[in-house]
């Protein structure tokens, strides 16, 4: 790392190879934190997790019991031993609280200051962070399994809700309103997500086993549905043709570039696919367990190389390597089921949440010091006892200074 830091220095390094170094060396060694713990107030599972991306600094979750809890998860003590706290929570107490299971939660993209929830009350509710009130109500007439917002969009405001029905709904922010269905699937919407590449493109994940692709400003239908064999048929008469897996599709994740989408399916099969032109890249992740008949929350790293996923399997989060299908590590703290993670990408850090109502954090190990620092640090200590920090000294300064 010093070497690095060396070559950084003298201009012989490109500083965006030294930060995806660091940061793949940062994922490559996490590890449950005993010094870090979440606030567990949630009585029942967690069923979503999301880390705003302004600050980096509050995350939200949803659980099985309706509740809603925001966390601050900044270290203000100074000390390597603290709780993240829950600065508020949408309790039992409060009349706006969701009366059933909340499945997805997420933070408005661009401003702190609202988020949107859905739960299996069959409405998704858009809130005030000040006040802890709903600003809208949709009520969307079936249970709400996904919902998802553009994380770059600019010209439409639009949430993508997957529910009971086969039909994704398209609901405005501006106006309050359902304006827009897209139809195409056979069984319930189990996940939605859009692209971080292109604004107008969503996809889709439903119980009839298929992942469709659409361009949300086409009326004409879906732009195409993934096809895990590629257009060729099946040689074995249990795989239906056009499928994406062979179980429920219950999982969605688009890279950090949008140019590949990953998903998974209750055939304990995991799948990477060219977003552009929905073709099976055919990496073999091998059994990925995956019992969830709801919505699965899988996370895909960012600022790496090479890319690595996060997927939720039993009680323990498997890391794979995004391309080679490779299985990296596994992350065991769980007590149960493990329902979501969410990648945290200011530090590299992990947080996941289960059926056994913890959320736990992830966090890389801390790299020892090297051992030609420790040797040289006592003969620099008594050589120069009272010198500055280097660390600290401008790079310009002048001889007469």
């Amino acid at each position: 790392m010093l070497g690095a830091l060396s070559a950084r220095q003298a201009g012989l390094l490109d500083p965006l190879r030294l930060r995806r170094a660091e940061s793949t060396r940062r994922i490559l060694c996490l590890q449950l934190n005993p010094d870090r713990e979440v606030d567990r107030i949630h009585g029942n599972g967690i069923n979503t997790i999301d880390i705003e991306t302004i600050e980096g600094k509050y995350m939200l979750s949803g659980g099985a019991d309706g509740v809603i809890v925001i966390y601050d998860l900044e270290n203000y003590s100074g000390k390597p031993n603290y709780t993240c706290k829950s600065i508020c929570t949408v309790g039992r107490s409060n009349r706006h609280v969701h009366k059933f299971s909340v499945e997805t939660v997420q933070w408005y993209p661009y401003d702190t200051g609202m988020f949107v929830s859905s739960s299996f009350d069959k409405t998704m509710k858009v809130w005030d962070t000040e006040t802890l009130k709903p600003a809208e109500v949709f009520d969307l007439g079936g249970n709400v399994y996904s919902h998802h917002l553009s994380p770059i969009a600019r010209k439409h405001s639009l949430i993508a809700v997957g529910t009971k029905s086969p039909k994704v709904q398209l609901c405005d922010l501006k106006s309050g309103a359902r304006i827009h269905v897209l139809q195409g699937h056979r069984a319930e919407v189990l996940s939605v997500r859009w692209s971080p590449r292109y604004e107008y493109i969503l996809a889709s994940a439903s119980a009839d086993s298929k992942v469709k692709v659409w361009d949300v400003r086409r009326a004409s239908g879906s732009l195409f549905t993934l096809d895990q064999h590629n257009g060729e048929k099946s040689k074995a008469s249990s795989e239906a043709v056009g499928t994406a897996h062979n179980g429920r599709a219950n999982g969605l994740c688009f890279t950090e570039d949008g140019l590949f989408l990953l998903t998974t399916g209750t055939d304990d099969r995991m799948r990477l696919w060219n977003s552009a032109n929905g073709e099976n890249t055919l990496v073999n992740y091998g059994k990925v367990s995956n019992e969830s008949r709801k919505k699965l929350q899988i996370s895909v790293s960012r600022g790496c190389s090479p890319e690595f996923v996060f997927v939720p399997c039993g009680s323990s989060v498997v890391l794979y390597d995004l391309h080679s299908g490779e299985q990296v590590s596994s992350l065991r703290g769980h007590y149960n089921s493990v329902d979501c993670c969410e990648f945290h990408p200011y530090y590299q850090e992990l947080y996941s949440g289960g059926k056994d109502c913890n959320i736990l954090a992830w966090v890389p190990v801390l790299r020892p010091p090297d051992a030609e620092e420790d040797s040289d640090r006592p003969n620099k200590a008594a050589a120069s006892p009272s010198a500055p920090n280097s660390a600290f000294q401008d790079a310009w300064s002048s001889d007469e200074d």
